[in-house]
C-alpha cells in the first residue's frame, strides 16, 4: 500500500526535538520557527510536558467519557484561569476542524438560523460545515456546498453590517488574525463590529483560535487584543504541543443541551494530561510575555530589511511577503541554514515557533534571513 501524500514533502526525516531545535537521522541540527503548522507551544520534548504524559500513560491512556474523568474538569478549571474565561463551559474533541464543526452546529442550535458569514482567505478545517466556512474552492467537495455561508471581504465594515440586514445571520466565524490567509489581521474595529452587530441581532460570535490562540499572540485569545469577548471559541493546535486535542469554549448565554454535542476520543486522559501540562507551563514560564516580546523584537528586526515589502502580525504568528521573485527564501532558509519555516502562498513566509522561542533563536533567523535576502 502507498501512502497518501498530504503535502509537499521534505526529504528530511526529523528523529528528535529539544525546545526550538529539531535533529534528523543524520544529526544535522535545524532551528524550528514553524513548529509543525502552529502545534509545538511550549517546545519540543519539554520536560514538565514529558513527564505530565509519562505519568498518565502508567496509569490510564483511555476510557470512554461515560465515567468520570476528573482530568476534564481539572483542564477545563484551568484553562478558564489562564484564559481568563472562567464562567465559560469547555467541549474537548479532537482537532480544530471538529471544533469548528461543532462551534457552527452549536450556533444554529442556539439561534434556530442557517446563514453563515465568513471572510475571504479564511480557512476553518475540513469537515463538512469547516470546510464549507472555508474560502479555498480546492478543498470544497460538491457535498460540502451550501447556500447557507457568505464569504465577505476582509475588515469590511460596511460589507458586514449589509449582510446582517436580512436578519438570518446564525453567526460569524473569524480567524482574529488569518493564518492560511498570509497572516492578515483583523482591525480592532472590525472585530468590535462583529461583535455589536451579533449582539444587536442574536447572532453567535465564533473567534477561530485554532492557530492564533493559546497565547500566540501575547494575549491567550488574539481577539483579547480588540478587548471583544466571544460567544464560542475554538482551539486545537498549540493546546496539547503535538498531542491531538481540540475544544470549543462556550460562553455562559449559549446553554447548550445535554446530548447537542458528543464525542468518542475527545478529552482523554493522555489528551488532558497534554492539555494540562501545555497550560501550566504557559502559566508557569510566563509565556505570554515572551511571545509579546520577542514577536515585537523580531517584527521590529524584519521590518529594517529593505527587500521585505510587508510584516503582519502579533506576538510569535508573523508573515513576512516578499516581492513574488524572492518566493524561494522560504527553501533557502530551510536547505542553506536549516531553519523551518512556513508559508502562505509562494511569497509569505510565516513564523510560528514555540512560544518559549528565545532571543538568541530569534537572531539566528534574522542573520539567516539578512544572508539569504543579500544573495536572492
Amino acid at each position: 500500500m502507498k501512502l497518501f501524500d498530504v503535502y509537499p514533502i521534505n526529504p528530511i526525516n526529523i528523529v528528535k526535538g529539544q525546545g526550538s531545535l529539531v535533529f534528523d537521522d543524520k544529526g544535522t541540527e535545524y532551528l524550528d520557527l514553524y513548529g509543525g503548522h502552529a502545534v509545538i507551544s511550549i517546545g519540543h520534548t519539554h520536560p514538565h510536558y514529558v513527564k505530565r504524559l509519562e505519568d498518565q500513560l502508567h496509569q490510564i491512556g483511555f476510557y470512554s467519557n461515560s465515567i468520570e474523568i476528573p482530568l476534564q474538569t481539572e483542564l477545563a478549571e484551568k484553562l478558564g484561569h489562564v484564559s481568563g474565561k472562567e464562567d465559560y463551559q469547555l467541549f474537548l474533541c479532537n482537532s480544530g476542524a471538529e471544533a469548528n464543526e461543532n462551534a457552527l452546529k452549536l450556533a444554529s442550535f442556539y439561534n434556530g438560523k442557517k446563514k453563515i458569514i465568513a471572510f475571504t482567505k479564511a480557512f476553518h478545517g475540513r469537515t463538512s460545515l469547516a470546510v464549507a466556512a472555508t474560502d479555498n474552492p480546492k478543498i470544497v467537495a460538491p457535498v460540502n456546498e451550501t447556500d447557507n455561508v457568505v464569504f465577505l471581504p476582509w475588515n469590511d465594515e460596511a460589507a458586514l453590517e449589509q449582510a446582517f440586514k436580512d436578519h438570518e445571520v446564525s453567526s460569524v466565524i473569524i480567524e482574529s488574525i488569518q493564518g492560511v490567509g498570509g497572516i492578515q489581521v483583523a482591525e480592532v474595529s472590525f472585530l468590535q463590529k462583529i461583535r455589536s452587530l451579533c449582539d444587536a441581532n442574536n447572532a453567535v460570535f465564533i473567534a477561530d483560535e485554532v492557530q492564533c490562540g493559546y497565547a500566540r499572540t501575547g494575549k491567550f485569545y488574539a481577539a483579547d487584543h480588540a478587548g471583544v469577548d466571544a460567544d464560542i471559541y475554538t482551539m486545537a493546535k498549540g493546546m496539547g504541543n503535538g498531542f491531538p486535542i481540540g475544544a470549543i469554549s462556550i460562553a455562559p448565554k449559549m446553554k447548550p443541551a445535554y446530548g447537542m454535542l458528543g464525542t468518542t476520543f475527545g478529552g482523554n486522559h493522555l489528551a488532558c494530561a497534554a492539555g494540562l501540562a501545555v497550560l501550566e507551563v504557559i502559566d508557569q514560564d510566563n509565556l505570554l510575555q515572551n511571545a509579546a516580546e520577542i514577536g515585537a523584537y523580531l517584527i521590529d528586526e524584519v521590518k529594517k530589511f529593505d527587500k521585505v515589502k510587508e510584516v503582519r502580525g502579533k506576538g510569535l504568528m508573523i508573515g513576512i511577503e516578499l516581492p513574488e521573485e524572492l518566493s524561494n527564501v522560504k527553501k533557502d532558509l530551510l536547505f542553506k541554514h536549516n531553519i523551518f519555516t512556513g508559508e502562505a502562498k509562494p511569497n509569505v513566509i510565516r513564523l510560528l515557533p514555540a512560544l518559549n522561542l528565545t532571543k538568541s533563536h530569534a537572531d539566528r533567523f534574522l542573520q539567516a534571513f539578512a544572508t539569504t535576502l543579500n544573495n536572492a
